[in-house]
């Protein structure tokens, strides 16, 4: 079935929510600009990791964001808990660290009345935004850790469950597999994920600003724009924001393509898939689309807006085999062919 690059909405446009809809949009859209005024300061270059990495916190979704050390990751994510003023902790992911050292752990205090009792004490992922500094440098044990509190918002010690304040994120970063030293993270810790986002390295003209700028004074300070109330109240609306049924099937079968040795699955895909993305691919793909959609003014989602994301969300749900390793295959150039095949080809819903 052919899709359309931008179907009429099937919905009442924004313009005809609510005042204090209409208001927290506006205050979005408004703000838009300033929050890259404000990133700017910190951070030069990388517009398209700043993008999804934004979309990815105004639709309520967790990011992985891999690259090489020394890109400025973790600063990318400090500054932008800066800009939405949110509760920030950082955990350096390393072999030693433990699942408590995460999540928290019982201890023994004094009651004040001459006895003792335990009292749990929170660990650092009670923020809203927890940055897992290099989270694939920790066993696959520590890394489950994270597996409850991003699903459930919510940590459960000793049979008793703790709820983390809203809104809760976690951005966490990692260095390519291939180094030395990691460890791959559980596919369905992968899955948790909204985008994976690759920061690769910057031009020159832009890492010539980087020395210049890190050899000089200090940055200047970055002013929060925004509250987590309001961050909350984003989530909402893009929830609110229209998507045609076409825009559905398109995200339903990108991500059914994908798995191998399934009726209608291409040959490219049994010859280098050994495992293709879950239906949470296609649910995340259009909840960026709307973000995507909200971020510039529109109130509906297009083609162009899903296709735009199938990198992010595509590239840690599909798993390629050995031969696509032998033949030099990417992930990225396997997720560009399925997007081309399901905007033109048929295909199942």
């Amino acid at each position: 079935m052919s899709i359309p690059a931008d179907p009429a909405p099937s919905a009442p446009p924004l313009v005809a929510a609510p005042a204090s809809e209409r208001e927290i949009a506006e205050r979005l859209l408004a703000g838009r600009g300033r929050i890259e005024v404000e990133l700017a300061k910190a951070i030069v270059g990388q517009r398209e990791v700043i993008e999804q990495i934004l979309l990815a916190l105004v639709a309520g979704g967790h990011c992985l964001i891999t690259g090489a050390p020394g890109l400025a990751k973790t600063l990318l994510v400090k500054s932008i808990a800066q800009v939405f003023h949110l509760r920030f902790a950082r955990i350096q992911f390393t072999p030693d660290l433990m699942p408590a050292d995460i999540t928290g752990t019982e201890i023994l205090q004094d009651d004040g009345a001459g006895g003792r009792r335990l009292t749990f004490v929170r660990g650092p992922v009670f923020a809203n935004l927890v940055l897992a500094d290099e989270i694939n440098r920790t066993p696959p044990k520590t890394q489950a850790a994270l597996l409850e509190a991003m699903q459930e918002h919510q940590v459960t010690a000793a049979g008793v469950r703790h709820a983390l304040e809203e809104p809760f994120f976690v951005l966490a970063t990692q260095n390519p597999i291939e180094m030395e030293g990691t460890y791959p993270l559980p596919e369905a810790q992968l899955d948790r994920f909204m985008f994976n986002v690759v920061m690769d390295y910057l031009p020159a003209a832009d890492e010539v600003e980087v020395v210049r700028r890190t050899t000089a004074g200090r940055p200047a300070a970055i002013e929060p724009l925004f509250t987590g109330e309001d961050v909350l109240r984003f989530h909402e609306l893009v929830r609110q924001v229209p998507v045609a049924t076409e825009m559905v099937e398109f995200a339903v079968r990108l991500a059914a393509l994908s798995r191998p040795r399934q009726p209608g699955t291409p040959e490219f895909v049994n010859n280098w898939v050994g495992w293709g993305a879950g239906t949470r691919a296609a649910q995340f793909l259009v909840l960026g689309g709307k973000a995507r959609a909200l971020l510039a003014g529109r109130a509906h989602v297009t083609l162009d807006d899903l296709a735009s994301l199938a990198l992010p969300v595509l590239r840690h749900r599909i798993l390629l085999n050995y031969r696509a390793e032998a033949e030099g295959i990417r992930v990225d150039e396997v997720i560009r062919r399925l997007v081309e095949l399901a905007r033109t080809g048929p295909g199942r819903t």
